[in-house]
């Protein structure tokens, strides 16, 4: 009889770790095993999951073929099959993902975009959107919660992202709970230190929107109020 997942011992069920602490942090292995279901009578899901790691690493999946994985003993041909159509899914949403980058260019395109991530928010949230060259979404991120403040771990996490994803530039966003999008005098000041520091980084700061449930306040559109 097959070793299933729920012979395992709770503690080590992938699909209930899951469950409990989120898939981003399973392992490979738990996410393989989740994938294959079932083991054999010699090898449990988990001890299969690792033979196939041990053969071939991640960088290798997108190449397998079905003899590739029929190979390993414990792995049918509906087991490969199955494993192939998933990596095959995953490579579909990857490559759609990179070769079909939003393109905002202005404030109210980055604020139409951005207004559902704010939607019933009780206080304040700072994301950075970070864009290629060609004003092209590469990624969005969010740096922290509460009232803004100059802090230098925030500025820290905004440029350290930044260098990660290789962006040419980055527009700020935050939310007034209040939906009053009139900028504060701490608002005024964070915006010109993040912009100084964008010069000095070479990763220029463009924008800083304030996002409101029906509007926006964009201090690219009103730079005469920076002393920058």
């Amino acid at each position: 009889m097959n070793y299933r997942i729920k012979d395992l011992p709770i503690s080590e069920r992938p699909r209930e770790r899951l469950k409990n602490i989120g898939i981003d942090n399973l392992s490979d292995k738990e996410l393989l095993a989740i994938i294959l279901k079932v083991g054999t009578k010699e090898r449990n899901v988990n001890l299969l999951a690792i033979d196939i790691l041990n053969k071939y690493s991640l960088s290798k999946f997108k190449n397998l073929t079905i003899k590739d994985l029929t190979d390993i003993k414990g792995i049918g041909e509906v087991k490969a099959i199955e494993l192939l159509a998933a990596i095959e899914l995953g490579k579909r949403i990857f490559l759609k993902e990179t070769h079909k980058l939003e393109k905002l260019d202005n404030p109210k395109l980055i604020w139409e975009s951005a207004k559902y991530l704010y939607n019933g928010l009780k206080q304040e949230c700072f994301y950075c959107y970070y864009f290629n060259n060609k004003q092209e979404l590469i990624t969005k991120k969010l740096i922290f919660k509460g009232t803004i403040n100059c802090s230098i771990t925030h500025t820290r996490e905004i440029f350290k992202e930044a260098y990660l994803v290789s962006a040419s530039s980055i527009v700020c966003l935050h939310n007034h709970p209040s939906n009053d999008v009139t900028p504060s005098k701490e608002d005024i000041l964070f915006t010109e230190k993040l912009m100084k520091t964008g010069t000095i980084q070479g990763i220029p700061v463009i924008d800083h929107i304030i996002v409101g449930e029906s509007n926006y306040y964009s201090f690219y559109e009103h730079k005469d109020i920076l002393n920058i």
